[in-house]
């Protein structure tokens, strides 16, 4: 598994509302594979470190291990109580929502160079307030492979955006059960690969090959070659696998410069990948079973825990009306509605497009829901 854990929280809609913390990384088929979750009363300092330092206990802390979360300040200084020797990086779509509030800009996500001179402000503000090595790959002092983003995180809170409602035991359940489910079912597809490498690095691996066709290679030492054509040249040292076009330092997976140095001096490509993206690595992530809790009468519970008394936190009275279920948009983050039809009651069209045949009686549900 790649020593990138991605981080974040999610309110819950329950009596005792809450929020959900989590923390996950991803397989080498770029799939969620969630480490911990969390019960926490808000998302604040001691929380966080509460959640980090039973997450240390499970992953440790090296100076490879990447956390990547959005800049919230508890967030920040609990990873920097917790771990002495992680990295920390912040998500690149939590950087540009940022700007796009505090400056006023949309089109930010070009190049940097293109930024900084359109706007020589936010070209400050990443060099300065937030800092290079939390957002480049190239400048971060770890290795965060191609995870720029905490969008893993974002992946598992929208799968429970029903779950959220329920009560705290009932939570848990419903995540188990999808757990257990996504094990059992990526080890079954594990287990059927014939290819090297697992399905998604595959169909990413597979094109540079013939890109890498027609390339020049001259030896310059005996693990040293200089590959010549298309847009970029490289410097490939195949011993330390790197190469001077960065994609095969920092992905861990031969770019086209390595495969055709790789041909050159007649060593296996899969040799370079990463064990990470091999298939051996994909059946190991999955090969543990997690089975359910079962019936409370079953479980085991040490005495200094079944005689702790612990009081239900303190619920504020809810305001009048009906309940908000929906969040509120993350900063620099709009919705846009849908357009509902007056004629068949469906949303993405008016009526006068409307292409429905029959009237407005059948026609009054909605047919989708608006986002």
């Amino acid at each position: 598994m790649r020593k990138v854990v991605g981080i974040d929280g999610t309110f819950l809609k329950g009596q005792y509302r809450g929020v959900l913390l989590v923390a996950t990384a991803q397989d080498g088929n770029g799939q969620c594979y969630p480490l911990a979750w969390g019960i926490v009363d808000s998302e604040n300092e001691d929380a966080w470190t509460w959640f980090l330092t039973q997450l240390k206990e499970v992953i440790g802390d090296t100076d490879e291990l990447a956390l990547i979360s959005d800049r919230a300040p508890s967030i920040k200084k609990a990873i920097c109580t917790v771990f002495e020797k992680a990295h920390h990086g912040a998500c690149a779509w939590h950087v540009a929502q940022n700007i796009k509030n505090k400056f006023k800009c949309v089109d930010i996500m070009g190049s940097y160079w293109k930024i900084s001179h359109r706007y020589p402000r936010v070209a400050e503000y990443l060099e300065n307030e937030v800092g290079f090595e939390k957002w480049s790959r190239c400048h971060y002092p770890g290795l965060r492979y191609n995870i720029t983003t905490t969008n893993m995180v974002e992946s598992l809170n929208s799968m429970l955006v029903n779950a959220r409602d329920f009560p705290y035991v009932a939570l848990l359940d419903v995540i188990q059960e999808k757990m257990s489910k996504w094990w059992n079912d990526r080890r079954i597809v594990a287990m059927a690969i014939t290819a090297p490498l697992t399905p998604s690095r595959e169909s990413e691996f597979r094109p540079r090959f013939a890109q890498s066709n027609g390339r020049h290679t001259l030896q310059l030492k005996p693990v040293t070659y200089h590959v010549k054509g298309g847009e970029l040249e490289g410097v490939v040292d195949i011993f330390n696998k790197t190469c001077t076009c960065k994609e095969f330092d920092i992905d861990k997976l031969p770019c086209v410069h390595a495969i055709a140095a790789a041909h050159h001096a007649q060593v296996s490509v899969y040799s370079l990948v990463s064990p990470y993206y091999t298939k051996e690595y994909y059946v190991l992530a999955y090969g543990e079973t997690i089975y359910p809790v079962g019936s409370q009468s079953q479980w085991d519970v040490p005495n200094e825990v079944a005689t702790r008394v612990v009081l239900p936190r303190e619920v504020k009275e809810r305001k009048r009306g009906r309940p908000k279920t929906s969040r509120f948009p993350s900063v620099g983050e709009f919705r846009k509605r849908k357009n509902r039809c007056g004629k068949c009651g469906a949303y993405g069209h008016y009526k006068k497009k409307c292409n429905s045949q029959t009237g407005s009686t059948e026609g009054n549900q909605p047919t989708d829901v608006p986002v």
